[in-house]
């Protein structure tokens, strides 16, 4: 979630206006989500893909936990099938490097790419030659600009991000008793993946935790400013029961400055896995717990989708994975959940 990358700015306007929506997640176009469990191959499809040479690319915008347990969701499920995975790129968040891993990928002659597109516009030229060559394309998040769906594009897989949000609320409100005030600190860019987490978070504490009272109200663009937004809010609010920060990175820095305070009663909720914050969850600190996706299920149902199409079979548009809340009692077992392997071992050690 480094990245600013851009989605839909009329999708992002309806969120922020009207927070009834938030029944379900919907895609970056207003698509409905249908949940990974229904997109699966079964023993005849297996057997029909089965010694067809088909061949695959994994070409990532960055590496991570997170996307290595997507890699080996994909790799798991086009093993099953006989796929051969012949490239894994990692562009580093660079638009013209993902461009050149295209590129070079193609050479190999995948018959299906998994990627998440880094910028909408550029993007859409990049993936232009592989669409041509009848290459399958399933994407992660993310949508070049113009794709249509069926033609362009297979699928895009993605976390069911209604849930992620109300499972922090719920999380949060758990924390704090059902009552006070919190803090919500939420992504300050049009992408449709952290405007719907953290919406989803503020419409559940409205309409259905009327003792909390969101009174203090903060957008982030950059992670790294998070210890210095997150002192100005606790300047103004040094009462706060609890604090939403969109996702673990700058839920680092709302962590410093609760430390920084000398303050441990406030209670932190934020999304995403991480080190850091899961090890002060374990030692009883100020994070009441993580919301996580199940990555390793991303990468299966990608993989699942691509082949599906590889068979001539459509998917559904907009595919979402479940979401999971970690806490100090599963945190072994949600990071097997999310990630297939095991916590850090500062983690499993703390507890």
């Amino acid at each position: 979630m480094t990245a600013k990358i851009l989605g839909s700015a009329a999708l992002a306007a309806t969120i922020l206006i009207s927070p009834a929506i938030f029944a379900q997640t919907v895609g970056p176009n207003g698509e409905s989500a249908t949940p990974t469990s229904q997109v699966v191959l079964s023993d005849t499809d297996i057997a029909a893909l089965e010694g067809q040479g088909y061949k695959a690319a994994l070409l990532w915008h960055t590496s991570s936990d997170f996307i290595n347990a997507v890699s080996s969701g994909a790799a798991d499920e086009f093993a099953r099938a006989g796929v051969e995975v012949v490239a894994t790129t990692d562009a580093g968040f660079d638009a013209a490097k993902q461009r050149s891993d295209i590129e070079t990928a193609l050479s190999a002659g995948p018959n299906v790419i998994l990627s998440l597109p880094l910028d909408p516009v550029t993007s859409a030229e990049a993936f232009r030659e592989a669409i041509e060559s009848d290459v399958k394309l399933v994407f992660l998040s993310n949508l070049p600009s113009g794709y249509e769906h069926g033609t362009d594009y297979a699928a895009i897989v993605t976390d069911d991000l209604f849930e992620m949000g109300r499972q922090a609320a719920d999380t949060l409100a758990d924390a704090i008793d059902g009552e006070g005030t919190v803090g919500w600190i939420f992504h300050d860019a049009d992408y449709y993946v952290t405007n719907q987490r953290d919406n989803a978070f503020k419409a559940t504490i409205e309409n259905e935790y009327p003792n909390i009272e969101i009174v203090a109200e903060q957008g982030i663009a950059d992670p790294a400013r998070a210890e210095e937004l997150a002192n100005a809010m606790l300047l103004q609010n040094p009462d706060l029961d609890g604090i939403y920060v969109t996702w673990a990175e700058p839920a680092e820095g709302v962590l410093a400055a609760l430390r920084g305070a000398g303050n441990s009663d406030t209670k932190i909720v934020t999304l995403d896995l991480s080190e850091p914050v899961a090890l002060d969850m374990v030692r009883g600190g100020s994070v009441a717990g993580i919301v996580a996706d199940e990555a390793y299920e991303l990468g299966r149902a990608m993989a699942a989708v691509g082949l599906k199409a590889l068979m001539g079979e459509e998917s559904p548009a907009f595919v979402v994975a479940p979401a999971l809340t970690i806490t100090a009692d599963n945190v072994a077992e949600g990071w097997q959940q999310s990630l297939h392997r095991d916590a850090p071992a500062s983690v499993l050690g703390a507890q």
